[in-house]
């Protein structure tokens, strides 16, 4: 990969006064660092270093991670966002762990049945794409309240992001071809005059400037969160809400709030699992496919063997089942938590689980009481000080909506499709739900993302996550046995093939590269393989986890993408 020289110039204020300092940056896509302070593992290696140089100012793992965030809202508008939302699970230096739900609302003019024509059949393109598809953006009130554990000024966090969008940056390989095949959609959804598009092809090394978006960045250092959700920019977002028949509101953007919320938390193997609970349906199901693994030996079946993948598949098989049945916004609807991870249930749950042949999803259903594309993005970060923090983003679909806020410079999410359209019918990763996840006016859609955290005696050992839609949580859930039971690198746990099982439909997606003779014996099971080229882009931190500020790290960016990390 070739060495790209990109001039960076941090912008700090004292109230109106901007003075300039200008460091050099000269990068690479560096896809794994060992180290000893700090490392920062993102989908761009500006955004990395972004992130890096917070540690390196004195900043902590939050600060860090905001910074980042706020560089691939620039650098990687496929996903990375401004126009989004996520979700942040944090492990402080002082013991706690923390989760906070940044994720999209549905507008105050939401509907159960918006999406759905008068013989109530689903207008999918109206869910998926156009403002008409939007929720309420999360990312920028996620990153003020996240500020709360953060050591430098937001003015520091930003002064990146600004730089790079009123600068510009150089363009990858895979960027320039990824600009150059939207354009189409694009010029179709946006009738003004937007950065992503010019008259000639994209060509690696151009530089891309978006100055709308610096400017609606600098409203956000100089008024706070009210720069982004009132003011001009909210003004200019309502506008693209009226252009394009969308249902945000003035009311609504003001209305936004973050959400802490209690982490899940589980044993597995000797390891404290920290992940998202609901509206991420990412944690419980990690908790229910460890859970329905754990006993049965698959640490003697052999890495990605036909028995321990066959295992892994049919618990992600009734996991997604559960996901489909129960889970949705808990501020809006009663989830049995409690029963869904319980051993018991997920003993029950395994109870006509047969190691010799495959199941049907006809058959396995949701258990009794007695369901995203690569365009999310996630970050892994940690400290020093032994802070450790997993996030992950999106906009949901690859570039969202398509629609770039006119005069903001951002791109709006497509969320809305993470909600249940209609009870039965798949959104556009083939994720099906029920009433549960219905819309509703404020009500958060269900999502599969999975920032997690491992702890080996209350010290952070692994801090995971990856974009994916569906695939996400079974991705982590692979990268996490990958290590604790097949004791693989951490290299080899993000890069060695993946596959992926989520009941609908009834076939296991499943990476090319995968042995042939263990695809072979998967499909003498009686399974039907779908194989694709790559499945989620992991990001990965290990640490030694032998006392809160840790002596070796090892960070890993996935090679499935320009992802990036690094420290010192």
């Amino acid at each position: 990969m070739k060495k790209i020289t990109f001039t960076f110039c941090l912008f700090l204020t004292c109230t109106i006064v901007f003075a300039q300092i200008q460091t050099s940056f000269t990068y690479n896509i560096q896809k794994e660092i060992k180290c000893s302070k700090g490392a920062v593992v993102s989908a761009h290696p500006l955004a990395s270093l972004a992130g890096l140089s917070m540690l390196q100012q004195g900043g902590n793992a939050i600060d860090a991670a905001i910074a980042t965030q706020l560089a691939l809202a620039v650098v990687y508008p496929g996903a990375g966002n401004i126009g989004g939302g996520g979700f942040m699970v944090a492990h402080l230096s002082n013991g706690t762990d923390v989760t906070l739900d940044y994720r999209e609302t549905a507008p105050a003019a939401a509907s159960r049945d918006m999406y759905l024509d008068e013989k109530g059949n689903p207008i999918m393109q109206m869910s998926q794409t156009s403002p008409t598809s939007s929720g309420v953006p999360g990312t920028i009130a996620g990153l003020f309240a996240s500020m709360k554990y953060a050591k430098l000024p937001f003015a520091k966090l930003i002064a990146p992001a600004i730089l790079l969008a009123e600068k510009g940056f150089a363009l990858t390989e895979s960027q320039a071809n990824d600009l150059n095949f939207m354009k189409e959609e694009f010029l179709q959804f946006n009738k003004h005059k937007i950065a992503f598009v010019k008259a000639e092809k994209w060509q690696t090394g151009d530089t891309l400037v978006q100055t709308d978006l610096a400017a609606t960045l600098k409203r956000i250092l100089t008024q706070g969160q009210k720069g982004f959700y009132a003011g001009t920019t909210a003004k200019l977002l309502v506008a693209e809400m009226q252009k394009g028949k969308g249902y945000i509101s003035a009311k609504d953007l003001i209305d936004y709030k973050a959400v802490w919320r209690n982490p899940i938390k589980f044993e597995y193997k000797g390891y404290e699992v920290v992940s998202m609970p609901l509206p991420s349906s990412g944690g419980i199901l990690l908790q229910q496919m460890l859970g329905m693994i754990a006993g049965r030996g698959i640490d003697t079946m052999g890495f990605q063997s036909a028995q321990s993948i066959q295992l892994m598949v049919e618990a992600e098989r009734r996991a997604y089942a559960d996901r489909a049945e129960y889970m949705g916004d808990p501020d809006f609807v009663a989830v049995p938590v409690s029963t869904l991870v319980s051993k018991a249930y997920l003993q029950k749950r395994m109870m006509d689980y047969n190691p010799t042949k495959a199941g049907k999803s006809d058959i396995t259903k949701s258990g009794t009481m007695g369901k995203e594309s690569m365009e999310t993005t996630h970050l892994s970060v940690v400290d020093n000080e032994g802070n450790a923090v997993s996030v992950t983003t999106t906009l949901n679909g690859h570039f969202g909506s398509l629609t770039v806020v006119e005069g903001a410079g951002f791109f709006l999410n497509n969320e809305m499709d993470d909600f249940s359209v209609k009870p039965g019918v798949p959104n556009m990763y083939g994720a099906v739900g029920n009433e549960q996840n219905a819309i509703s006016p404020g009500k958060r859609m269900l999502s599969s993302m999975t920032p997690t955290i491992l702890l080996k005696n209350k010290i952070p050992f692994m801090v995971v996550g990856t974009p994916g839609g569906t695939t996400i949580p079974t991705s982590v859930f692979q990268t996490i046995v990958n290590v604790v039971d097949f004791n693989l690198s951490a290299a080899d746990a993000v890069n060695f093939p993946k596959f992926h099982h989520q009941w609908l439909p009834d076939d296991i997606m499943i990476e090319r590269s995968v042995d042939g003779e263990t695809m072979k014996a998967l499909q003498a099971m009686g399974y039907k393989l779908r194989k694709v080229s790559a499945i989620g882009r992991t990001e990965v931190i290990l640490l030694d986890g032998r006392s809160s500020k840790f002596l070796n790290i090892t960070a890993v960016a996935d090679k499935r993408g320009d992802d990036s990390a690094a420290g010192y």
